[in-house]
């Protein structure tokens, strides 16, 4: 039995392809990338911008609008007492995947003001959340609603339920959205860098706002996010992203406290420390290689300290490969531990 059969899985993702027809060629955003969300449970997708995270999630719920495509791969989800669905199968107008969006996953997205209209009541827009995926009367949606905007912290809720976005500050906006993101109730929920935005002080509610709301409803959530030091306040598990794939995947104890790859190492060491009195943050050497001239071997190589001449700089792109010790990692290096603890 594998070690996923093991787990309670309500989302897997198995060597998804999402590529980019431009001039240049075709780029792949995010190449062979494969994880499980168990039930109930927080992951973390991180890495640097422009490393895949964000078309990862977008592929979930079908989002990917032209010149990308989902090119390979397969997204499925294990709804409660209901058959498996494979999302990549279901076409654009499918009454399927019109349950699926808002109502078995939802998002949060990065910029609130962005993803609600200035021109309807937040009223109007979460009402609509509702009465779109269940069977509920304009007023029992209204009174669902009041009820979840008192759950996200919004103060006189019936009375805010008839104003604008523009007339909320930016971390009332984003308990809208989360709000509007939850009222279905969804079983798995995506939140694309909710804090971002958002001020120090605003960004630790928001994250003990969605973590509660997450232990109380029960929700899986997959949290996409740069920054580990968000990643230690609220996910159980992380995999983390380098140019289109995972290079490692484990509990965010286990990645935290011992990073097997370089590039996990690197981004741990960037993260300021109040014991630490240096003049500047150490910072992980290079730049991202463009996705139309990627080196050969480990797409990291370039970049990493650890990098083996005549190992990582040759061959094909190293793949995920489970240790002995049970941790997934995508390195030569590791490929070369691997090797030398067989017995």
């Amino acid at each position: 039995m594998s070690q996923d059969e093991k787990k309670d899985i309500v989302l897997s993702v198995k060597d998804l392809k999402v590529t980019f027809t431009t001039e240049e060629g075709v780029l792949s955003a995010v190449d062979g990338v494969t994880f499980s969300l168990e039930r109930g449970k927080v992951l973390a997708i991180v890495g640097e911008s422009a490393c895949g995270k964000s078309v990862t999630a977008f592929s979930i719920l079908r989002l990917i609008q032209k010149p990308g495509q989902i090119a390979g791969g397969k997204i499925i989800v294990y709804p409660k007492n209901k058959p498996p669905i494979d999302i990549t199968s279901l076409t654009e107008k499918s009454d399927m995947l019109y349950q699926v969006r808002g109502g078995l996953i939802s998002m949060i997205f990065q910029e609130p003001m962005t993803a609600l209209s200035p021109v309807h009541t937040i009223g109007n827009q979460i009402c609509e959340a509702i009465l779109l995926h269940q069977s509920v009367t304009n007023k029992e949606a209204e009174k669902h609603a009041i009820e979840m905007l008192g759950k996200v912290g919004i103060p006189q809720p019936e009375r805010r339920l008839q104003q604008y976005p523009h007339e909320f500050s930016g971390g009332m906006r984003q308990r809208v959205v989360i709000a509007m993101a939850l009222v279905c109730q969804p079983e798995i929920l995506i939140a694309d860098e909710p804090t971002t935005a958002l001020d120090v002080t605003i960004q630790a509610q928001i994250l003990d706002l969605i973590k509660s709301l997450q232990r109380d409803l029960g929700t899986s959530v997959i949290f996409i996010t740069h920054d580990l030091g968000v990643v230690a306040q609220i996910a159980d598990d992380v995999a983390v992203m380098y140019l289109g794939r995972l290079v490692e995947q484990a509990s965010v104890r286990a990645v935290l406290k011992d990073p097997l790859h370089p590039y996990t190492t690197g981004l741990l060491k960037s993260l300021p420390r109040n014991e630490t009195k240096q003049a500047r943050l150490p910072s992980i050497t290079g730049n991202v290689p463009s996705l139309t001239h990627l080196p050969t071997g480990c797409p990291f190589h370039p970049r990493c300290p650890d990098s083996i001449p005549g190992v990582c700089d040759v061959g094909d792109n190293p793949v995920m490969e489970r240790l002995p010790n049970g941790r997934l990692v995508s390195c030569c290096g590791a490929r070369k531990f691997k090797e030398m603890t067989k017995t």
